[in-house]
């Protein structure tokens, strides 16, 4: 499980950058941390890293829910965190986007791992001091 630290956004975003291209090109990413630990400015540097959106066209999905960034929705950013139940999830029609030929993004995620697919890939954002992070990649089978 490879461990990586940050001291900065911009840092956190270009490990972003560079994590997208050793992700699976289609597959499912939990990105796990509390609020404000920096999930949305790690998903920044995902989404970039695919070539998908720059990173001020990336925002956090909190209200809209899902965002699809690139030509035929390469990467769908998600965010659960408003969301009470299962049932809520299941409304979203993710087993739907589970099967498109893309990157799915999901903050939150963790709240709902009943729902989500067993091979999965999960980032994990403790933060530390000022803007430093600790962010852990473990893969799931």
């Amino acid at each position: 499980m490879p461990t990586y630290r940050t001291a900065s956004e911009e840092e956190t975003m270009a490990l972003g950058e560079r994590l997208a291209g050793e992700l699976p090109r289609r597959g499912v990413v939990l990105l796990i941390g509390n609020l404000g630990a920096g999930k949305t400015t790690l998903a920044k540097g995902l989404v970039r890293g695919r070539g998908a959106a720059e990173y001020d066209d990336v925002s956090s999905p909190t209200f809209t829910l899902i965002h699809e960034y690139g030509p035929d929705g390469a990467v769908y950013h998600i965010d659960l965190y408003r969301l009470e139940d299962a049932r809520q999830v299941a409304t979203l029609g993710l087993e739907e986007i589970f099967d498109r030929d893309a990157l799915v993004l999901i903050e939150w995620g963790e709240r709902f791992r009943e729902l989500m697919p067993a091979e999965r890939t999960e980032i994990y954002i403790r933060p530390g001091e000022n803007e430093e992070r600790e962010i852990e990649v473990r893969h799931v089978t």
